[in-house]
């Protein structure tokens, strides 16, 4: 059997590049097809696959300014070449789920989300720009979601990554989806088992307790929110991720609040171990590092929107949840700076029922082997309807 996977881009490694992965592990024969390719920045595993770009390869500079030449992505992605293949595996948030399958094959899609710039979040993403530029960006979004909606004929299956992104596909779409979380990297080893009591008085430089936050300094993100939270409450905070609101974000922050920038795996799991709670004020579509949070035995305060609630059982206002489970988190349901604070605040009354072996436990549900068995048998199951229809 000939595998094609298709991916959007190949630029770093975060959360979908990690599902990539297990795809190559499952087919390393198989034919990787990107749009660009940015050569060392994404794993050995991936690195080492027959990686295929697209004309958009040839253009100078395109690894750091991509995201410029959305109107040429569909072009590039439909002029791929998958005559012979039997299976097209599409990785995508954008438009690998638009590559053209040949005849007889079956395409499957894991979705990450429909494009949340064309179909949700528009003004999240371009509120910044001037109404000349915004202008042009709605007509080249109401051209690409026409496009999109025809590429869904291509994809015999789609996956998504939540029930969150599964209601989106319906929503937008008007396509069913199954749905198999993504992968969730899980240290090994315990936690402390004691009930929190010190949660968030390990050390950084300055010898205070702290929360944390880790994340992509984007609009989206809405890191903003939290910085005026801090700010508001003398808190301590700190703050890991790399991005273009970066510059900006510093210059609002009070002093209470740290920038360590990008950190290693060790790095970013000290920061995990040490803080109080993390702090997760955006929306997301999955959301991992709530996840990764709990795997080290860490409670997230998280708006209750999106992935978090299918990832993290919330604190009810009697303690518990009416079952009986502990509690992994607290949700606030409105962006605004009283609601965040408010919810800090239940926490630190509520600290004792955070148990960090039960979230961990909780975390475990979404562990990496979990993941690879899934899409494996998913795969051989669709592959066997297919091949007597």
């Amino acid at each position: 059997m000939k595998v094609a996977i298709v991916h959007d881009w190949l630029t770093g490694m975060r959360g979908g590049e990690k599902c990539l992965e297990v795809f190559c592990e499952l087919f390393p024969e198989a034919a990787l097809f990107t749009l660009l390719h940015r050569k060392g920045s994404v794993s050995p595993v991936i690195e080492g696959m027959d990686i295929r770009t697209s004309f958009l390869q040839k253009i100078p500079g395109i690894c750091r300014h991509y995201r410029n030449f959305l109107p040429l992505f569909t072009v590039a992605i439909e002029r791929f070449d998958l005559s012979g293949y039997d299976l097209v595996l599409s990785s995508s948030h954008c438009v690998a789920k638009g590559a053209r399958k040949p005849d007889g094959a079956l395409h499957i899609c894991y979705c990450y989300t429909p494009a949340r710039y064309a179909w949700k979040f528009f003004n999240t993403y371009f509120a910044a720009e001037n109404p000349v530029k915004r202008r042009v960006i709605a007509y080249v979004m109401d051209r690409f979601r026409k496009w999109d909606l025809g590429s869904n004929k291509k994809v015999d299956h789609f996956l998504a990554i939540s029930d969150n992104v599964r209601k989106r596909i319906k929503e937008f779409y008007s396509r069913d989806a199954d749905v198999i979380y993504p992968p969730v990297h899980i240290v090994p080893g315990s936690v402390r088992t004691d009930p929190g009591k010190n949660a968030g008085r390990d050390t950084v430089k300055n010898g205070q307790g702290y929360y944390l936050i880790v994340s992509a300094m984007v609009p989206y993100k809405c890191v903003d929110l939290a910085i005026k939270a801090f700010n508001r409450s003398g808190r301590r905070l700190v703050i890991i991720g790399t991005g273009s609101d970066l510059p900006g974000l510093r210059k609002s922050a009070a002093d209470n609040v740290t920038f360590l920038g990008w950190a290693g795996e060790k790095e970013l799991g000290d920061h995990y171990s040490g803080c109080a709670a993390l702090v997760f004020p955006g929306e997301e579509d999955f959301g991992i590092v709530p996840v990764e949070a709990q795997s080290y035995g860490k409670p997230v305060i998280a708006y209750g929107r999106g992935g978090v609630l299918e990832t993290v059982i919330p604190l009810r206002e009697h303690g518990r949840r009416d079952n009986g489970e502990s509690p992994t988190g607290v949700f606030f349901h409105e962006q605004t700076v009283e609601a965040l604070n408010h919810a800090i605040d239940r926490f630190e009354k509520n600290r004792r029922l955070f148990k960090p072996g039960r979230l961990r436990e909780n975390a475990l549900r979404f562990n990496r082997d979990r993941f690879k068995r899934e899409i494996r048998d998913y795969i051989e199951a669709k592959l066997e309807i297919h091949a007597n229809t």
